[in-house]
């Protein structure tokens, strides 16, 4: 078992939209940065941990965890002409994006800013902290243990 922190906005798609998909689980998909795609692709599998972190709001912060619950597969937006996701060199033979199915498994009593997380020293070398931007992050057992703690989990 892998851990990781899955980055969303708020606005496009948060911890509550999970929660109150059919049965709590969800599609990841929109990825179309090449690291994280290949985090998904190559590294992300079946009852991997994942970290919900709310991302580009007044508060940065991780909110709660889900669970890999269907390995990558290619991302059908992909293929979709009226799709904002659309990428017109992708085809079934070759998929460029890929996406996993999640879902939800608790919400912190109190999100955890990103504020808080870097002035932890035991999460200095969480690599949201070191290279804050990637939307698919590895996340280390300690670091997963940590975080888990300080939301109340």
């Amino acid at each position: 078992m892998a851990f990781w922190l899955f980055k969303s906005e708020p606005n496009e798609y948060s911890l509550q939209d999970l929660a109150a998909e059919p049965g709590g689980r969800g599609c990841w998909d929109g990825i179309r940065n090449y690291q994280a795609r290949n985090y998904l692709r190559d590294r992300v599998a079946l009852g991997d941990g994942v970290l919900f972190y709310h991302s580009a709001c007044k508060q940065p912060a991780v909110v709660g965890t889900a669970e890999v619950v269907r390995a990558a597969y290619p991302d059908p937006a992909q293929f979709d002409p009226d799709s904002r996701y659309f990428d017109p060199k992708a085809s079934t033979d070759k998929p460029r994006w890929y996406c996993v199915d999640l879902t939800w498994r608790g919400q912190f009593a109190q999100p955890l800013p990103l504020i808080e997380i870097r002035k932890n020293p035991q999460l200095t070398e969480m690599v949201l902290v070191k290279q804050g931007r990637l939307s698919i992050q590895p996340v280390r057992k300690a670091e997963w243990e940590t975080i888990l703690a300080l939301g109340g989990l």
